[in-house]
C-alpha cells in the first residue's frame, strides 16, 4: 500500500502522510452479518468516573468480528474482499467458503481477491492458509498464533508484524517473536502463514491533533508541566524536568520498574527474554 504526501498548503498538511486505501481496499462496506455495534466508554466506569486518562470521544466504529479461531478445516475460502478495519491495525479479508458460510481473517502480506485459503493439514504453506504448529515446517514466517490451542490467535497480530518457527520438541515449539523473545507453544495451536499486510502504515504521520481527537484520545499532559498539587512531578521555577525517577501521578515508578509477577507459571515457557 502506498503513502500519500500533501503539498504544504495549511501547517497540518506540511508533514501529514496517510495510507492510499484506493490501491488495495476493495469496498467500503462490510459484511453485515459480521458486524455489530460498539460501544465507547470515554475511559469511564460504570458510576460515570474517569478510570483511564486522556480517552474520550472519537468517530463512532462498527466491530467486525474476526475468525481468529480458523476451526473450520477441509474446506477451501474464497477471498472476496480486502476491507478497512477502524479497529485495528492490519486490514481484513473477507472469505467465502465453499459450503456458504462467511468470515472475516487479518489479510497477510500478498493475499489478493480470488485467492482461495484452507484450514487444516491439508493447506498448502501459503499466506493465508492456517494450520497447527505440529504441520508447519521449521523455519517458516507465520503469525496470529494461538497461546493456547482453541482460545483463537492472540500473538502477532497487528501491521507488519511476523514471528518465526525456529524449532520443534515432543510436545512444544520454539517461535521467535517480533520482540525478539523466544517463547514455547504447544504443537496443537494454530498459526496463520505469512506475515501481516498493512507494511507501510508505520509510515503514517498524522499531521494534527484533531486527527489524534478521531481516534478516541484526548490531549496527553505531562507530569512536569503541571502543578506540585496536580502531579509528584510538577512545580519548579522555569523549565524544570521534575527531577528524580519518572513516577506516575500515584507515585508508582515509571519507565524501567519491572511490573511481571516473577511467580507467574508462563515464565517457565519463555526460552530467551525480548531485548531491552
Amino acid at each position: 500500500m502506498a503513502v500519500k504526501n500533501f503539498n504544504p498548503v495549511t501547517p497540518s498538511r506540511r508533514h501529514m502522510a496517510v495510507l492510499d486505501y484506493a490501491a488495495v481496499i476493495t469496498t467500503d462496506k462490510p459484511e453485515k452479518s459480521l458486524v455489530k455495534g460498539k460501544k465507547s466508554t470515554g475511559g469511564r466506569n460504570n458510576y460515570g468516573r474517569t478510570t483511564t486518562r486522556f480517552r474520550g470521544a472519537g468517530n463512532k466504529r462498527r466491530y467486525r468480528m474476526i475468525d481468529f479461531v480458523r476451526a473450520k478445516e477441509g474446506v477451501p475460502a474464497k477471498v472476496v474482499s480486502i476491507e478497512y478495519d477502524p479497529n485495528r491495525t492490519a486490514n481484513i479479508a473477507l472469505l467465502s467458503y465453499a459450503d456458504g458460510e462467511k468470515a472475516y481473517i487479518l489479510a497477510p502480506v500478498g493475499l489478493k481477491v480470488g485467492d482461495v485459503v484452507m484450514n487444516g493439514p491439508k493447506a498448502e504453506l501459503k499466506p493465508g492458509n492456517s494450520m497447527k504448529l505440529r504441520d508447519i515446517p521449521v523455519g517458516i514466517n507465520i503469525c496470529c498464533i494461538e497461546l493456547q490451542p482453541g482460545n483463537g490467535a492472540k500473538l502477532v497480530r497487528s501491521a507488519g508484524q511476523v514471528a518465526t518457527l525456529r524449532g520443534k520438541e515432543e510436545t512444544y515449539a520454539q517461535i521467535k517473536l517480533p520482540s525478539g523473545e523466544v517463547r514455547m507453544l504447544h504443537l496443537n495451536c494454530r498459526a496463520m502463514i505469512g506475515q501481516i499486510g498493512n507494511l507501510e502504515r508505520m509510515n503514517v504521520k498524522l499531521g494534527k491533533a484533531g486527527k489524534k481527537r478521531y481516534m478516541g484520545f484526548r490531549p496527553h499532559v505531562r507530569g512536569v508541566a503541571m502543578n506540585p498539587v496536580d502531579h509528584p512531578m510538577g512545580g519548579g521555577e522555569g523549565r524544570t524536568s521534575g527531577g528524580g525517577h519518572p513516577v506516575s501521578p500515584w507515585g508508582v515508578l515509571a519507565k524501567g520498574k519491572r511490573t511481571r509477577n516473577p511467580k507467574k507459571t508462563s515464565k517457565n515457557f519463555i526460552v530467551e527474554r525480548r531485548k531491552k
